[in-house]
């Protein structure tokens, strides 16, 4: 004769909460991510340029933030290595460069400040402009060509990150803005040869 095993409604809801918690936690993760995208090379006649755009980087929180006039600064850090097939790649160049947005709620205008771009800060009442100017990179030097080898091949390392800002004195014990402070993409790759 078989017996039935029974387990009462709260033993499985045990179970359950902590599994449906992980699935939640990783699809809010996943949400949030931030990616870049469009990535592309290019030249002049003396420089390796690159151009992407940063997508998901301003999630609902960190909008938020940029509204209540908290400085967000979105770091990206561009090296170059040429290949080896058998050693240690070698790094040709790094650069790292930032871009700032502020709302400044008495004028309702947001100032971005892209050093890498243009020494004066830019200014919009459109949110949706200076969203643009923070993801939008563009025409920024990697190399002076005349470091490259003709027929090696290289590779383009990129990340972006969410700066971590000094918040004011009264935030910095709230754990809405400290939980959404540590972003940035992963690492980015790519290969071409020159």
């Amino acid at each position: 004769m078989r017996h039935k095993i029974v387990f009462p409604i709260h033993t499985i809801m045990i179970f359950l909460i902590p599994i449906c918690l992980v699935i939640s936690v990783q699809a809010s993760w996943a949400k949030d991510k931030i990616v870049l995208e469009n990535i592309r090379l290019a030249n002049t006649r003396d420089d390796l340029l690159t151009y992407f755009t940063v997508k998901g980087a301003f999630t609902p929180k960190i909008t938020q933030a940029v509204q209540e006039g908290i400085p967000t600064t979105f770091s990206f850090y561009v090296s170059i290595y040429k290949i080896k097939n058998f050693w240690k790649d070698q790094k040709i160049a790094g650069i790292e460069f930032s871009s700032t947005i502020v709302y400044n709620s008495l004028k309702k205008e947001y100032t971005v400040t892209r050093p890498w771009k243009d020494p004066k800060p830019s200014s919009t009442k459109s949110f949706e402009e200076a969203r643009s100017w923070m993801t939008d990179i563009d025409n920024v030097q990697l190399v002076p060509l005349q470091k490259l080898i003709k027929d090696k091949k290289y590779q383009i390392r990129l990340q972006a990150e969410m700066d971590r800002t000094i918040l004011p004195f009264y935030l910095h014990n709230v754990f809405f803005f400290l939980s959404f402070w540590d972003v940035k993409t992963d690492w980015y790759l790519v290969n071409f040869t020159y």
